[in-house]
């Protein structure tokens, strides 16, 4: 079919929204601990709740596209976005919190199963690579500005406003005063809302799935789930993912606790700059991965990131402020490095390994758990020293690898030239 300049720019604007609810959930450890006065464990319990919810819909997604098509399964899931969110808004609480994160968290994860394709269709199978690094330029963007806005709103929550600044006052309305950083959840609702509304009146189009997008069948999990490499690349998917979000989910808390930061401002530009240069790092590692073996780049970054995690917990606070972005910086690579490396590790079935892949993700459900538990028992610097073991995960998959394929370089394309001459 001919490119659709609107649909991509609906796929691009799907990927904000998404990003906008995902990422939100470290600056607010904070407040969750000081407002419903729970344990650091107790906290990790919303980040979990969050992330499990993509272990348990990443595959049946694939399922649920595959029977009703696209335009009613992304309906569902951000009516599942604005249900979650508008839960906790109109009843801020914690038990509440952790079943809205979940249901939010159902919502994402289905959306990510059916964008991916409809990017491919709509954008051409020629701009698909160029429309996918952008999208995720997109999604990081709206990582870097969630944490921005939830700063202004509890810094401006509550003080009395020019008449022309009717929104903070209708948000003041609706927020109780002693929890303003839940305004965050009607921004959400409304966020979630609206595309409902856009993608009732959107024609989106038919769809026919590649055979890596497809989620294959039940035998072809069956033969995927007795190999151990699959096993192998699951689990540093699980530490890569857990990585990630158990640095930004605790790094709010760790500076307050440790060097007295505001987590409503310091703390929250710190996570903010955490996601902006885990975007721009993604560029970088595209430039690396022309020239050098994608085996290679993972080492350096993975070394990387340990060295930064290292001076983060253990450096003065000027160090940490700088030190805790940059292992964004590091970790950047680590994602589609990892996912490449995996799929050309198998000869076969790439669409339901790519859907185990995914469910990896619940990783980020569980490793900020262990980290909030250890934090609780012995100190959060003790608890985010769990880090180590998987980043050293995902460090140990740089030795061990062996794809059929590995990734094009600048050196391999003139070999390739040369032996063709």
């Amino acid at each position: 079919m001919p490119r659709n300049r609107y649909m991509v720019g609906l796929v691009f604007l799907i990927f904000f929204v998404m990003s906008l609810l995902t990422n939100i959930l470290g600056p607010i450890v904070p407040d969750i601990i000081s407002s419903f006065k729970v344990s650091l464990g107790a906290a990790a319990f919303l980040p979990f709740s969050f992330f499990i919810a993509y272990g348990v819909m990443s595959i049946p997604a694939g399922f649920l596209v595959e029977r009703f098509s696209e335009k009613p399964v992304m309906i569902l899931a951000f009516l599942a976005g604005t249900v979650g969110s508008l839960s906790f808004a109109l009843y801020p609480a914690y038990g509440v919190a952790i079943l809205s994160l979940f249901v939010m968290g159902a919502g994402m994860a289905t959306l990510q199963v059916a964008i991916n394709p409809l990017l491919r269709v709509a954008g051409g199978e020629e701009h698909f690579a160029f429309n996918s690094a952008f999208a995720q330029l997109i999604f990081g963007s709206a990582s870097f500005l969630s944490p921005r806005i939830y700063s202004y709103l509890v810094q401006n929550l509550g003080k009395p406003h020019p008449e022309g600044m009717l929104f903070l006052r209708a948000l003041g309305r609706l927020t109780p005063p002693q929890l303003p950083w839940a305004s965050m959840y009607w921004i959400f609702a409304g966020s979630t809302a609206l595309m409902v509304v856009v993608l009732l009146f959107v024609r989106i189009p038919k769809i026919k799935r590649k055979a890596d997008e497809q989620a294959g069948t039940l035998s072809m999990y069956s033969k995927l789930l007795r190999n151990p490499t699959v096993w192998l690349f699951f689990g540093c998917v699980f530490a890569y993912v857990g990585s990630e979000q158990g640095t930004a989910d605790w790094i709010s808390q760790f500076l307050a606790n440790y060097h007295g930061a505001d987590p409503h401002t310091t703390g929250a530009t710190t996570v903010s700059w955490f996601w902006g240069l885990l975007t721009a790092g993604c560029f970088l590692g595209m430039l690396l991965l022309k020239v050098l073996d994608s085996r290679f780049v993972l080492i350096g970054f993975s070394v990387a990131a340990i060295l930064s995690l290292t001076a983060a917990l253990f450096g003065p606070r000027d160090v940490a402020l700088i030190a805790f972005p940059m292992i964004g910086l590091f970790a950047s690579i680590m994602w589609p490095v990892l996912v490449s490396l995996g799929l050309n590790s198998v000869s076969e079935f790439h669409g339901p390994f790519a859907g185990i892949l995914c469910t990896g993700i619940m990783g980020g459900a569980v490793v900020p758990v262990i980290i909030g538990r250890l934090g609780d028992y012995f100190g959060l610097r003790v608890g985010m020293s769990f880090l180590y073991l998987t980043f050293g995960c995902v460090l140990s998959v740089g030795f061990w690898a062996k794809p059929i394929i590995t990734n094009a370089t600048i050196l391999t394309k003139k070999e390739a030239i040369q032996v063709a001459d």
